[in-house]
């Protein structure tokens, strides 16, 4: 018998299928040991060393491992083919403790039996400096996070924590709230010439002297001139006609596939990601399990030749001869750090058409689907053709300009339908004869300011400075949700007060290497380290030694704005001295400015809200049980005495339904509103959003960060 290991029961249950009985496929879940979560972890005296624990909940799996094994003759480490893989199977085998003589490191881009097979045959050894670069990344972010953390909780806010790679992504949104809000907006005019035909051109000339976009400043000016259009006569000065061409945009990578779904679908990054991931690791498909599209986190445009010449044939049975190249359509990367032996994201195989998929998919994963094989079909097709005119009107003084394009031939835009070309129709118009002139309207326009980032330009961003790597996109954006530094309005990143200050503070104080380029640069260094170009002891040292000094700096000079306790005149009834205003877990409340000799607290004021009362129509009010939990009274108390569970704003992750917090002799904890149809509970403290790994919308907050509320994934966001 033959162990193979993978990640995650999905793919493993996709590779048994295909494999047969002589291979025991099993799932590792993931990470199944990492830094310590109460301590440090890493010793820096001593080379960085980091100390690697297993969790209480990975125990029964690497037990499971270690015995399947012994049994084993050949132990297949299957895992991811990126530096996260590779270091997950290498704690695998450690962890484990499997024989070393056993191991053969496989790899495949896609889930079919075809991979799979030859992936067996070409067997390698674990790559140990990819695993170091993943190690180096891993203790970067310790570091980071465990001891720039303090420091914003001492200085800013009780819970803070900052993250190397986070805290640049959200400096990105920060800084351009700032360009916003300093934007001074110009105003500026346009003129349009309606002539014969309903023409619509554009002066761009007066005088021989072209305009620049802000030269018509004000509507006095533009009336002026509009005025002085209308007594000249017009004739066609010039009309310049050319073919052009568009080619395909390339198959797509993590980057362009989270973006694009985001701008056609409207999907999130880790919602993109979700899908795919379960698209890669295999669906059932009649009688079939099988993965429908290549490994999603990638940043190659490369296709396996057999794969393009599927998809070559498939154009031709479509669509014919014409909209096949006559040269197969090859891209490249721009990116210096692609990792080119890996593929583009496409389709396992090219003849599953998106509707021979559509019975076995969800709406979302048919979307998904649907985009992916389209991208990649119309990435392999012809361009598309046109033919454009561009006609100049001039009088003694002006002149305006209009272009025209249509279509003389889709090409690849027989695949790619999302987006329509701007084409219109051309007007027959003769060099030198005189035209008509039927109207003329100025149009006042305002300079605009930067647009907020979405998902999709973030990504984009990120992408253009070299920060983050494919399998860290979604990760990034939803670590900054997560921790409350910014929301998302109308698909747009909108930074937080709190977001602002943290960023405000970190830029004061770690400008050196909190910011694109030394991000971008300590990228680089991860990559060399993969590539076996640098020490991973190096990097480690000479990024420790910059960040301890600015650290020492920071904790002497960062200013404390932290709210202080607000005076007032009330009396403590217990002891005689003055109340003071303090900030609690559940708002403001009153307390003893005599602590911690006189614990005697009160609540302040009853928070008063719009919901009424459904037995006497009087407004209810926030109360607290003596546990602490939030519930809604009748403020006509004690003549109405009617309570309520308060609404938490927290949505269940099963159903959708609202979280009510409840008590318990057990303390409090949370139920669904759809009980008992639907049964969920979770105690802690919650927070919705959408984890990055499996979707799960809901963390709940632990000792060393939040962490997925789901059972068995092993998300947690970094200290």
């Amino acid at each position: 018998m033959n162990l193979v290991i993978v990640e995650s029961p999905a793919k493993a249950k996709t590779i048994s299928k295909f494999l047969g009985k002589k291979y025991n496929v099993v799932a590792s879940y993931g990470h199944i040991r990492d830094l310590p979560q109460k301590s440090f972890g890493v010793d820096i005296e001593n080379g960085f060393k980091p100390k690697y624990v297993v969790p209480k909940d990975k125990k029964p799996i690497v037990d499971s491992i270690k015995k399947s094994s012994k049994d084993a003759s050949v132990v297949y480490i299957a895992t991811d083919e990126d530096r996260e893989g590779e270091a997950i199977g290498w704690h695998i085998v450690n962890a484990a403790k499997i024989d070393e003589s056993k191991i053969k490191r496989i790899v495949f881009h896609e889930i079919t039996k075809s991979a799979i097979t030859n992936s067996i045959e070409s067997y390698r050894s674990i790559d140990i400096n990819m695993v170091n670069s993943q190690e180096a990344r891993r203790i970067l972010d310790r570091i980071v996070g465990y001891k720039l953390s303090p420091l914003l909780a001492k200085k800013i806010q009780k819970g803070l924590s900052a993250g190397r790679v986070q805290s640049v992504a959200l400096k990105l949104i920060v800084d351009r709230e700032d360009e916003i809000q300093k934007f001074i907006p110009q105003e500026y005019w346009t003129i349009h010439i309606i002539f014969e035909g309903n023409i619509n051109a554009q002066l761009y000339k007066i005088d021989s002297k072209s305009l620049g976009k802000l030269d018509i400043k004000t509507q006095k000016e533009a009336q002026e001139i509009a005025e002085k259009i209308k007594k000249e006569q017009f004739m066609v000065k010039s009309i310049t006609k050319r073919k052009t061409s568009k080619k395909p945009e390339a198959p797509f990578i993590t980057s362009t596939l989270q973006m694009t779904a985001s701008n056609i679908l409207g999907f999130s990054a880790q919602k993109t990601m979700r899908i795919a991931q379960k698209l890669y690791e295999g669906v059932d498909i009649g009688k079939q399990r099988v993965g429908l599209i290549t490994y999603m986190r990638t940043d190659s445009f490369n296709v396996a030749k057999e794969a393009q010449d599927k998809a070559l044939n498939l154009i031709k049975e479509i669509l014919g001869e014409q909209y096949v190249p006559k040269k197969a359509n090859i891209y490249k990367t721009k990116s210096k750090t692609a990792q080119e032996a890996h593929e583009a994201i496409r389709p396992s195989e090219p003849s599953m058409l998106p509707d021979m998929a559509k019975p076995h998919l969800t709406n979302d994963e048919y979307k998904l689907y649907n985009l992916i094989w389209k991208r990649f079909m119309a990435s392999q097709t012809t361009p598309a053709e046109f033919n454009s005119v561009s006609i100049v009107f001039a009088s003694e003084t002006f002149e305006a300009k209009a272009n025209f394009r249509e279509l003389l031939f889709d090409g690849y835009l027989r695949f790619w339908n999302y987006s329509k070309p701007d084409v219109s129709d051309i007007p027959q118009l003769k060099k030198n004869s005189p035209i008509g002139l039927k109207n003329v309207e100025p149009k006042q326009h305002f300079t605009e300011p930067p647009p907020r980032y979405t998902e999709a330009s973030l990504i984009k961003e990120l992408e253009k400075y070299g920060i983050g790597r494919p399998s860290t996109y979604a990760a990034i954006i939803g670590t900054i949700i997560l921790r409350g530094y910014v929301q998302i309005k109308e698909k747009k990143f909108y930074p937080l007060e709190i977001g602002i200050t943290t960023s405000k503070m970190l830029d004061k104080f770690f400008s050196s290497i909190i910011n694109v380029k030394f991000t971008a640069k300590m990228e680089e260094g991860l990559d060399k380290i993969a590539q076996q170009k640098l020490d991973k002891i190096e990097l480690l040292s000479d990024f420790y030694q910059k960040f301890k000094s600015l650290l020492d700096v920071a904790y002497e000079k960062m200013e404390n704005l932290k709210p202080k306790p607000q005076e007032t005149d009330i009396v403590c009834d217990k002891c005689g001295a003055k109340m003071v205003i303090r900030e609690g877990r559940y708002g403001r409340f009153l307390a003893c400015s005599n602590y911690p000799k006189c614990k005697n607290t009160k609540p302040l004021d009853e928070e008063k809200t719009d919901i009424i009362c459904d037995k006497c129509g009087a407004p209810m009010v926030v109360k607290y049980s003596k546990k602490g939990t939030k519930f809604l009274a009748c403020s006509n108390y004690p003549k109405c005495k009617n309570t309520k569970p308060y609404p938490t704003g927290l949505k269940c992750p099963e159903c959708g339904g609202d979280l009510i917090e409840y008590s318990s002799k057990r303390g409090k904890f949370y139920g669904c509103s759809n009980y008992p149809e639907c049964k969920f509970t979770v105690r802690g403290t919650l927070k919705n959003a959408s984890c990055p790994k499996c979707g799960y919308t809901l963390f709940v907050k632990r000792k060393d960060g939040w962490h997925c509320a789901r059972k068995g994934c092993d998300y947690k966001e970094e200290e």
